[in-house]
């Protein structure tokens, strides 16, 4: 189908890999603790709309334009390892909410965001991420015929499995978030260290990606 090959060892990989905790992961979790549900929501379709321009960009050769130049490379990295670290350290320092049941809806900085900030916010997150460029363009090649005559539109069709794929996992990651946070709104204590965990999981995540290596 359209050049594809090995599908099946495909769809397993994908699963493999959201399933591991990444960067993606731990600002989905980040927003969800720190708004609720809908907030992590709207962060995974930020994301999604993420990897919908890496399966672009990998179907028409910028993905590995990109991964060939090492100052393209640095630059994004650097960038998404500052935006990382500045969501985390956000969260670090956040206000405890009061204990009057605001403490579900507050977010790291006072105001909660709007749902085009969150979407914005998740969506530059895995697009300044220079380590989903490198997946893309090592990863998807392994399942496209060299000889096909429709490379472009079987980068096209793995890239929509793949958003799919994600976006159902995402979604899943911020309901049980969410979840868990409605269970602890009416502790502010609680909320802090939830809110501290992951802005430290931001930092770090900051720090290995500014660290990572070609």
């Amino acid at each position: 189908m359209f050049g594809i090959t090995h599908f099946e060892f495909f769809v397993v990989a994908v699963f493999l890999l959201n399933v591991t905790p990444g960067p993606d992961t731990a600002y989905i979790v980040g927003r969800s603790v720190a708004q609720g549900r809908g907030a992590g929501l709207m962060s995974a379709l930020g994301i999604s709309a993420g990897c919908c321009v890496h399966s672009l960009a990998c179907a028409f050769g910028l993905t590995a334009l990109l991964a060939a130049s090492a100052t393209a490379f640095t630059v994004i990295k650097f960038v998404g390892a500052i935006y990382l670290m500045y969501l985390g350290v956000r969260l670090l320092f956040a206000k405890p909410a009061a204990a009057d049941g605001a403490a579900g809806e507050a977010h790291a900085a006072g105001a909660p965001k709007s749902l085009r900030q969150l979407f914005l916010q998740g969506f530059w997150t895995n697009v300044l991420n220079p380590k989903v460029v490198l997946f893309f363009v090592s990863f998807f090649p392994q399942f496209v015929t060299t000889g096909s005559d429709h490379k472009a539109l079987a980068f096209l069709t793995l890239g929509a499995v793949f958003v799919m794929m994600s976006m159902v996992w995402n979604s899943f990651v911020a309901w049980i978030a969410g979840s868990v946070t409605r269970r602890f709104s009416g502790q502010p204590s609680v909320k802090k260290w939830l809110d501290r965990g992951v802005g430290s999981a931001f930092v770090g995540l900051g720090i290995k990606l500014a660290t990572a290596s070609r």
